[in-house]
């Protein structure tokens, strides 16, 4: 069985941590770099339902997308609730280790597999990565949608292939509008909007899309079709979860570590329901 140093070595070597963005907490949080890993479990977020699946599970190592302590912290005290993560953790002998942004801009990364989840054809980086000399890592997306949809037949696929959350998929622009090419990115993805205007796609999806941005990038947009689908930010980064299990299950089959990998289907989206106003457009 390998050493925790190992796996992580192997890890780091898919989501290298200079590559995260210089506000990201990403790395190994809580571990024994000696101790024998044999079983990883892959999750969104470091939250205590998880930690105990990870527990019931019997796994060595948790390896999740968002940061425990995205912010730092003075204290791990048990009564705070990342607290109690932390030393259940420990506890438990289970390691935690987080890829954030550096599997956001890896290649494959976040985004690769959400376009996978959504049948949609990978052509470019939304954003490259200017020190990636094969022009495939970077932030998001662009990707062709093959054969052209409709914004309403995008948005219903997007709600059947994605995780189900309390909020489904919400669109600005015209249900009936036709997409060709789309820019995809995982997680919060309003901070990328002149990118997508200037990639000349007929949509974007993402996520935690906020009323003002949406306001001004749709009255900004003239008389461009381009719409907007904004998708639960758990539900578009949980394919990453297979994606990256996948990747090391490849890796342990190579060295003969004999690894069990799951992925948490524990849903920790933070909203859990939905109620829409009568005679809402669908």
């Amino acid at each position: 069985m390998p050493r925790l140093s190992e796996v992580i070595a192997a890890l780091e070597n898919l989501w290298p941590a200079e590559r995260a963005e210089s506000w990201d907490a990403v790395g190994t949080v809580v571990g024994e770099p000696d101790q024998e890993v044999t079983r990883v479990l892959f999750a969104v977020d470091p939250v205590q339902e998880i930690v105990d699946e990870a527990v019931k599970l019997g796994a060595d190592l948790l390896v999740t997308h968002h940061p425990l302590y995205l912010r730092g912290t003075t204290t791990v005290a048990a009564s705070h609730f990342k607290g109690r993560v932390v030393h259940t953790l420990i506890k438990n002998d289970i390691a935690l280790h987080v890829a954030h942004t550096n599997a956001d801009s890896a290649d494959p990364g976040v985004s690769d597999a959400l376009a996978g989840a959504l049948d949609l054809r990978v052509v470019r980086p939304l954003v490259p990565d200017p020190t990636d000399t094969s022009g495939r890592r970077g932030l998001g997306r662009v990707c062709e949608v093959d054969p052209p949809m409709t914004v309403r037949e995008l948005a219903a696929r997007a709600a059947e292939r994605l995780p189900a959350t309390a909020q489904g998929i919400r669109v600005a622009g015209d249900p009936e509008a036709t997409v060709r090419t789309i820019a995809v990115s995982g997680g919060s993805g309003d901070s990328l909007f002149d990118q997508v205007r200037a990639s000349g796609v007929d949509a974007f999806l993402t996520a935690d899309l906020r009323h003002h941005p949406v306001s001004e990038f749709i009255a900004a947009r003239a008389h461009s079709p381009l719409a907007l689908l904004d998708a639960a930010h758990w539900a578009t980064e949980w394919p990453w979860c297979e994606l990256a299990a996948a990747q090391l299950d490849e890796i342990s089959d190579r060295h003969g570590w004999d690894l069990r990998v799951h992925v948490s289907r524990t849903v920790t989206d933070p909203w859990t329901s939905h109620s829409p106003s009568p005679g809402a457009p669908n």
